[in-house]
């Protein structure tokens, strides 16, 4: 990885990003950032390669461009599990990376030639991970998510906010003007201006698990 630390410079520097502004995007301290960039520490582990691709806005390939394997993660942090119907879902954690831009194990639904296709069409299966909990999506439920970076319609999105993935939803009340509404209180924000989250992905559909004695 000998070329890791100028490529980690290089894009920081395309992406218009001071040391401090890309270590609180990854977590980690800006001083971290200059051992990655000089090559005083060479070896960045697998999560933290992720979390560098994902502020960059990259490709993990670009980071690795020398061809350098990287090691697979734990398989607590790609699980799937097998659904009816040899679906597979993808565990969903508040902490970033999105599931399916962590070198997931799933691909996007496919068409089955069932009405439901045009609703999930190019959509994740996620349900949430153990211990998890978010607003909108409770454990055992599943929501089909679409990615897009993107505001399209009113509706329910996956934004990564304050360093963490949350589900809320998005209104458009007016021209320029986005409404965010969480349980108990909303946000609006200016559309034309930065925006204070990222979109990565609107929920298509949800089913939530029900009770055996409902």
């Amino acid at each position: 990885m000998d070329a890791l630390g100028p490529r980690i410079k290089q894009l920081r520097i395309d992406a218009g990003l001071s040391k401090a502004a890309l270590a609180r995007r990854v977590g980690v301290s800006d001083v971290t950032i200059s051992y990655w960039e000089s090559g005083t520490i060479r070896q960045v582990g697998h999560e933290r390669l992720i979390a560098l691709a994902d502020a960059l806005h990259c490709p993990l390939e670009r980071l690795l461009e020398d061809g350098t394997a990287v090691a697979k993660p734990p398989a607590s942090q790609r699980t799937t599990e097998d659904a009816p119907g040899n679906a597979r879902l993808l565990a969903l954690h508040a902490t970033p990376p999105v599931p399916w831009e962590a070198q997931t194990l799933a691909d996007p639904l496919a068409g089955s030639g069932i009405a439901i296709d045009a609703l999930v069409k190019g959509c994740y299966l996620v349900t949430p991970g153990a211990g998890e909990t978010f607003a909108y999506l409770e454990e055992g439920d599943i929501a089909a998510i679409l990615p897009t970076s993107h505001f399209r319609q009113e509706g329910l999105y996956l934004l990564e906010w304050r360093h963490a993935l949350t589900i809320l939803h998005l209104s458009q009340p007016e021209p320029k003007t986005l409404r965010i509404d969480a349980p108990g209180h909303c946000t609006l924000v200016d559309s034309n201006k930065p925006l204070p989250f990222r979109i990565a992905g609107r929920l298509q559909a949800r089913w939530q698990k029900c009770n055996d004695s409902e």
